[in-house]
């Protein structure tokens, strides 16, 4: 089995707030410690379930966290940025299965740090299909045929994977309280209960289809502020609708949506004010 580990930072055991997924913020170097283990305590389940190739993709930020000097030796790291198509650079039909780890709530939700990629986003959409990071992640994949067989993160990422992808192992390492604030298990409880679910997720693979994505779908990103639709809208083949600030793209398959949402996003980053 060819497994690909997607590890996001938000949604790692312990961490509440900014000040541990910043990395100019005072706890960030105890995050990555954190998040590193938490990706071994998933490498060690699935090798232990058989798992003969395992990839890790660090997707946080400039996706440069992770301690590769700490990470699994039997494990393989994709880390930096800019990679093509980013939280699943590396990714395609070779792998027979994708976990995600550290994952958080879509923008605008209840969840600990909710977002979708910046926090100039509202939401986003494919087609009428509202989603955040982990949707388009998980329809991304779908287009390679490769199911994601669970998500770890908050209890509200749990929430929005159930809802997602029918029979997913949902793992909440912690619960929110309010968007900077949770109640969470301790990291050797917390790799206590992924053990358990990676190796459960692994073994019941079978039980859990691709997301699918549609054809030639039409991404629709909604921004904060006219500025950032603007900016996002300078991408050739753009529409801002009008009386609003959502931008939208008719997009060939998914994968060219998604590098559209990056690049979009990329752009509305350019706004100078709120």
């Amino acid at each position: 089995m060819k497994l690909y580990v997607s590890v996001d930072m938000e949604g790692i055991t312990g961490l509440p707030d900014e000040t541990f997924v910043a990395s100019s913020m005072h706890n960030y170097e105890r995050s990555r410690k954190m998040m590193t283990e938490e990706a071994n305590v998933v490498i060690r389940a699935a090798l232990a379930q058989g798992c003969l190739e395992i990839i890790v993709n660090d997707s946080h930020s400039k996706m440069n966290n992770l301690l590769i000097e700490d990470l699994h030796e039997d494990a393989q790291l994709i880390t930096g940025d800019v990679k093509p198509f980013s939280m699943m650079h590396g990714l395609d039909a070779s792998y027979d299965a994708a976990i995600f780890v550290g994952y958080h709530a879509r923008a605008g939700m209840f969840g600990v740090m909710s977002h979708t990629m910046i926090h100039a986003v509202r939401t986003m959409y494919i087609n009428d299909h509202e989603i955040g990071e982990m949707g388009l992640n998980a329809y991304l994949a779908g287009f390679y045929g490769v199911p994601i067989i669970a998500v770890a993160g908050d209890d509200q990422a749990a929430k929005e994977a159930s809802e997602l992808i029918p029979n997913v192992t949902a793992i909440a390492v912690k619960e929110t309280i309010s968007r900077s604030s949770v109640k969470s298990l301790t990291p050797k409880k917390s790799a206590q209960l992924l053990t358990q679910k990676i190796t459960e997720a692994v073994r019941n693979r079978h039980l859990v289809l691709p997301l699918v994505p549609p054809d030639e779908p039409v991404l629709r990103i909604e921004f904060a502020n006219f500025g950032q639709a603007e900016w996002a809208n300078l991408m050739p083949g753009t529409k801002i609708e009008p009386g609003t600030t959502v931008v939208r793209f008719h997009a060939k398959d998914i994968l060219e949506a998604y590098q559209a949402m990056l690049v979009m996003t990329e752009l509305a980053m350019m706004t100078k004010f709120s």
